[in-house]
């Protein structure tokens, strides 16, 4: 039989085995999660580096839309101020004769129509003398 100390000896051996054991599957479980983790970075650093070229070509062409964009509107600008000098030239150049015009066929119309209304006057006078 064992005596009281050899007794607690074995349970604090046994004690200490089982936690040993829990303390080695902890690290074998820690040292496969590290192994994944590093894995998973390597990947990404792998997919990173192309990731990043893409992103710089897209910023790159995008700058190159937006300079064509930029001439597009200093284009569209001149254009703008082109018609509008256009604009003023034609409505300078039209329109003082299209006013001679208007004015010059008002007056042939009143004239014309005090011409009638002289001429309804006679014919009324003549009537009314014979």
């Amino acid at each position: 039989m064992l005596t009281g100390g050899e007794l607690a000896a074995l349970i604090a051996v046994v004690v200490w085995a089982v936690l040993v054991a829990f303390l080695c599957v902890a690290l074998v479980r820690l040292t496969r999660l590290l192994t994944e983790a590093t894995k998973v970075v390597s990947e990404f650093g792998k997919r990173t580096a192309p990731l990043l070229d893409d992103v710089a070509a897209t910023v790159e062409r995008t700058n190159v839309s937006l300079e064509r964009v930029e001439e597009i509107t200093a284009n569209v600008a001149t254009t703008t101020e082109d018609v509008s000098s256009m604009t003023a030239l034609t409505r300078s150049v039209v329109t003082g004769p299209l006013v001679k015009i208007a004015s010059f066929s008002y007056g042939v119309r009143r004239v014309l129509g005090q011409r009638r209304a002289l001429a309804v006057i006679r014919t009324r006078r003549r009537r009314e003398g014979a």
